[in-house]
């Protein structure tokens, strides 16, 4: 038995509790840093309920809000922040938000580390790739107000364009970057500020990062640690999402944030993303179809599920302590987690069939298959997976 593993990891500092977004001025003190700047999104931005408790906190180290992130992530958009924060000597970034505005923030911190943010910016988009530059880069404080299990990642993604307009997902240039220094230096996980997020805002990117939970336990590079933060995250979260879609209590708010904390808990750490085949349907849907995220990992993750433990072990057995299901065999084992996912999914009132999505068609199974075998996600599938085109194509019919 190989019992070696790596882990190699420097989260962010987590404050968890109602209110906590007040200790943001003492979290900027103490890391030496007095201007900062809020990232986010216009909805957020125009809604008192949360910014302000945000700027509050910050006090007297507030320099602006820039509330401009689309749903898009245009480079465009994040070199509009860069040359804020170089006009401004701004030294703090703010993400407020769901992941875009996390992810925006990243590549605001990337660009403004270059001496001239807008020509990194043009070279970026003419040669489809992100580069980060040697030196710091500007400290990143996330506050998150939805689930997608984002901000203990140092990791971002960004369409790459230059145009600060909107395009169908299918013709948006993407790319990625990863780099340790993108680490949020501190996440503050505020109940309070996740009570004011829309409930189906809330449910569609809860599915996002209770997967992660589901891939940590699968994922080539898992880990003891990391099997363990996961399995105490998936409880939590099964016994807290359903209550998303119907006013949820505090309480509920505060477990399923400890639950996306435990359950993202060294997914990404330097050469490694503890994410996988899931994933990599969700990828190849909401790039094809005008879909979020969420509701593409709702339809695909049952089915499959089904078609990794028809090939390989998956690791059922930690997946069914972690839904405390009482199965007998693998194969029972394998349907009662199939059955536990397909339960929250349905909890959290999402779509469950393919054909509901606008603009699918039967036809375009070939070429999403393909997208999932080519992405990059698929590096982390467990070994032993061999994902033929065939069998991709197979989940799509089934999910159909």
């Amino acid at each position: 038995m190989d019992d070696r593993y790596s882990l190699e990891y420097r989260p962010a500092t987590i404050r968890h509790g109602s209110g906590v977004v007040a200790a943001l001025e003492d979290e900027l003190d103490r890391r030496g840093r007095s201007r900062a700047l809020v990232v986010t999104g216009s909805t957020v931005g125009s809604t008192p309920a949360v910014v302000d408790p945000v700027t509050a906190g910050i006090g007297g180290h507030l320099t602006g809000v820039f509330d401009e992130v689309g749903a898009g992530k245009r480079l465009g958009t994040a070199c509009v922040a860069a040359e804020q924060v170089q006009a401004w000597n701004v030294d703090a970034l703010v993400s407020l938000g769901g992941g875009s505005s996390l992810d925006a923030a990243k590549i605001v911190s990337v660009l403004a580390a270059h001496d001239d943010a807008r020509a990194a910016a043009e070279r970026m988009a003419e040669q489809k790739r992100i580069t980060v530059p040697n030196g710091p880069l500007t400290d990143i404080f996330a506050v998150p107000t939805t689930l997608p299990g984002a901000d203990l990642s140092q990791g971002a993604g960004v369409t790459l364009s230059m145009d600060t307009g909107d395009v169908p997902a299918s013709e948006r240039p993407s790319g990625g970057v990863s780099d340790p220094r993108l680490m949020p230096e501190a996440v503050f996980h505020d109940p309070a500020l996740l009570a004011e997020t829309p409930t189906d805002v809330l449910s569609r990117s809860a599915m996002n990062g209770f997967d992660k939970g589901v891939e940590m336990l699968y994922a080539r590079e898992h880990t003891p640690i990391t099997d363990g933060t996961a399995i105490r995250g998936l409880r939590l979260l099964q016994g807290s999402l359903p209550e998303l879609p119907d006013a949820p209590s505090e309480s509920a708010l505060s477990a399923a944030l400890r639950g996306i904390a435990a359950t993202q808990y060294g997914v990404s750490t330097p050469r490694t993303y503890r994410a996988s085949i899931i994933h990599s349907f969700g990828h190849a849907l909401s790039q094809n179809y005008p879909i979020q995220q969420g509701v593409a990992h709702a339809i695909a993750a049952p089915h499959v599920l089904t078609y990794l433990f028809e090939r390989v072990d998956g690791r059922r057995d930690l997946l069914a302590e972690a839904f405390d299901v009482d199965a007998e065999g693998p194969e029972a084992a394998a349907e009662a987690v199939v059955d536990a996912v397909a339960d929250v999914r349905d909890g959290l009132e999402l779509p469950a069939q393919l054909r509901t999505v606008e603009d699918a068609e039967k036809t375009d199974f070939p070429q999403l298959a393909q997208a999932v075998i080519d992405d990059s996600f698929m590096a982390a599938a467990p070994a032993g997976l061999d994902a033929d085109q065939a069998g991709i194509e197979s989940v799509f019919a089934a999910m159909w």
